[in-house]
């Protein structure tokens, strides 16, 4: 652990990692590959995803239903709803079930075993396709999931108890995009991602279009029958927004490139002009006061990364993606202190966080935590967010299984520019 620490601190940056592009966007952000001092890569195309075809004039529906109809028959899938919050503009009724869906694990969570419900929440109604987005010109849907690198599930990540099949990739990768389009995001954005060719080219025709951008060094290149790096993602709805300019950067520790990225995009609403800036990133991983220090490091380069792309101050800004930190963290407060941003969970639960969005069992324990976000600044408002699984929705295996694709749990909410 100590070698791959070092080997990440004495990397040189060798160039700028911050590339501006206009439009057309490339679905590749390249950025350069550092070596590791360990072991030597086996880089492979990203090809495995090619029998699966996609017609060019697919529905939304109709992936849907593949995604269901192809699956092995076994337990459904887990579906959740919105809780839509009441606002002098929006009048709409209490649902006297949100308290029971806003259950959380009661053994591992000590006084967040009973989360504050909000004082005049709404849920949407069950449906098999819940909730339809925001119809409002000023308002997006965004959705964040970290979605479980398939290299590394298999061969690096130590689950233990999964579901026999759970990680079969012709059956993971539809439990995937049935979570992605079950909740119709405007933008979505994605960590872990090594089969981005997949995501293309299934939302493509739905209307989206979306950038990459690969770990310089990604652990998925020195695995057993990978399909190329892993990075972060970031698709948004072309008929609803026009594209001003889009960046990456290879975040920087003690201003040395480390192996962690973030992907920037400027969009202009096109009904009304507004325009917005969102980015994603998945800082680093595991515990420790050393990888505490260096991901509060990396929070600081992303907030400067930010600033000045322009994505502060006066334009609304959406910030989310995995941070591998829980809210007591000092990354978190780093966000939130240089980019004046908040959760947009912490709505729900009283200026609390969620009382988790990962949960899995591995060879030397469980995990139960939060640590992905969804920041936004003072000039957008949360009207919505997707509700938590349940405990019970979760399963005793724990995540991922065979009603969940990934370790952690998609986030999303609807934000309204001010």
């Amino acid at each position: 652990m100590r070698r791959f620490l070092l080997a990440e601190i004495m990397m040189l940056a060798i160039r700028h990692s911050v590339r501006k592009i206009a439009e057309p966007v490339k679905n590749v952000f390249k950025t350069t590959r550092m070596g590791s001092f360990t072991s030597v890569p086996a880089v492979r195309e990203d090809v495995q995803d090619a029998d699966f075809e996609v017609g060019s004039i697919a529905s939304r529906d109709s992936l849907l239903n593949r995604c269901i109809g192809e699956l092995p028959p076994g337990p459904g899938l887990i579906t959740r709803n919105f809780v839509v919050f009441k606002s002098r503009e929006n009048k709409a009724e209490n649902f006297d079930g949100a308290k029971s869906l806003l259950s959380s694990p009661r053994s591992m969570l000590g006084d967040k075993s009973h989360p504050v419900i909000p004082e005049n929440p709404t849920v949407s109604s069950s449906s098999s396709i819940p909730h339809i987005p925001p119809q409002k010109s000023d308002t997006f849907r965004i959705l964040t999931w970290n979605i479980l690198a398939q290299a590394l599930a298999v061969e690096h990540d130590n689950f233990v108890g999964l579901p026999d099949g759970t990680l079969n990739w012709t059956e993971r990768r539809l439990r995937i995009l049935h979570e992605i389009l079950l909740y119709n995001p405007d933008v979505i954005c994605l960590q872990e991602v090594d089969h981005f060719n997949f995501l293309n080219k299934c939302l493509v025709p739905l209307g989206y279009r979306g950038v990459f951008c690969s770990k310089p060094d990604s652990p998925c290149i020195y695995l057993r029958n990978n399909n190329g790096p892993d990075g972060c993602a970031l698709f948004y709805r072309k008929e609803k927004f026009d594209l001003m300019v889009a960046s990456s950067r290879v975040l920087e520790i003690w201003r040395v490139q480390s192996n962690q990225v973030c992907i920037f995009a400027q969009l202009s609403v096109r009904a009304t002009g507004q325009q917005f800036c969102v980015a994603t990133t998945h800082l680093k991983a595991r515990q420790g006061a050393l990888l505490a220090t260096m991901r509060n490091e990396q929070g600081k380069d992303v907030s400067s990364y930010l600033t000045a792309c322009g994505g502060g101050g006066s334009k609304p800004l959406v910030l989310c993606g995995d941070f591998n930190a829980v809210p007591s963290e000092a990354v978190i407060s780093t966000i939130k202190s240089r980019l004046s941003v908040e959760s947009a969970y912490s709505k729900l639960y009283n200026n609390d966080e969620a009382p988790y969005t990962t949960w899995k069992v591995r060879g030397d324990g469980e995990y139960c935590h939060t640590l992905d976000y969804i920041f936004h600044n003072k000039h957008l408002d949360v009207e919505s967010v997707l509700l938590l699984p349940t405990e019970e929705q979760v399963g005793p295996s724990r995540l991922p299984n065979l009603r969940y694709a990934s370790d952690h749990i998609a986030i999303a909410c609807d934000l309204r520019i001010k």
